[in-house]
């Protein structure tokens, strides 16, 4: 039975992890991103040694491998299309390359204002947030209230920002919705498919699968710096939850280090 073997930090970031999953992706035929959202940041070299930093999507992207942004990560769409526009004038194939899942979570604009008013309101008790808005959007997901990338061809989707410019008493003004309404009709044209369905196939047609972890684990929700940490798993229960793997289909995994 086919395993899927995960790259993790286990520090607190920055270990090198990008650089990692872009040589070992030479080795699968699946990259795997299974938490966090455009707070990570992973630096990679073309052939050319042209610098490239990713946020969202994996670190084989580079590679002639497939690469999927799974259900557990948290995807701002202005994020998503810069990211792909970047690597398309580079002359990526994105299109052939890249699969969404569609039970991912949108990061919205409010997501955003959330995150800068809850961390003004924390003085010198603030968490370190990067502002992204990463926090908000997983709130709003545990708390069954959040959007996910299916959303998006909802008819009634454009009327989210008059929706929430109806609600009363938000202690900042309502960001504009415009350019990100923009990005999610430009994400449209991008493979959005059941990812964890997709995942476990590949596993039963034994294609190698290699996970590609976000933070580190010093940042894990549950086993971290509590409070100071970020607001998803970063170890490999996060890989069960934010592909849809079981336990038993984890194998071999790489922790790396800074040195």
């Amino acid at each position: 039975m086919s395993k899927i073997d995960v790259v993790l930090g286990l520090q607190f970031g920055d270990e090198g992890k990008g650089k990692i999953v872009d040589y070992l992706s030479q080795n699968y035929d699946v990259i795997a991103r299974f938490s966090g959202g455009d707070n990570a940041g992973h630096t990679i070299y073309t052939k050319s040694g042209e610098k490239i930093v990713l946020h969202l999507i994996p670190s084989g992207i580079l590679n002639d491998c497939i690469n999927i942004i799974g259900n557990g990560v948290v995807i701002n769409p202005c994020a998503l299309k810069e990211e792909i526009e970047m690597l398309e004038a580079l002359g990526v194939d994105v299109k052939s390359k890249l699969i969404i899942s569609d039970k991912a979570h949108i990061i919205t604009p409010l997501h955003k204002s959330w995150d800068s008013f809850n961390e003004s309101q924390l003085g010198s008790n603030k968490i370190g947030s990067t502002l992204k808005g990463i926090g908000p959007c997983y709130t709003d997901k545990v708390s069954r209230k959040g959007l996910r990338i299916k959303d998006i061809f909802n008819s009634d989707f454009n009327l989210l920002g008059i929706k929430w410019n109806s609600q009363i008493g938000l202690p900042f003004q309502i960001p504009d919705f415009k350019e990100f309404f923009k990005a999610c009709e430009f994400i449209k044209n991008y493979r959005i498919e059941q990812t964890e369905f997709l995942i476990n196939q590949y596993l039963d047609e034994d294609k190698s699968i290699l996970a590609e972890g976000a933070q580190a684990a010093g940042l894990d929700i549950e086993f971290g710096t509590y409070p100071y940490v970020t607001s998803s798993s970063t170890t490999t229960s996060g890989v069960c939850v934010g592909l849809g793997v079981a336990p038993k289909r984890i194998g071999i995994v790489y922790g790396v280090i800074k040195v």
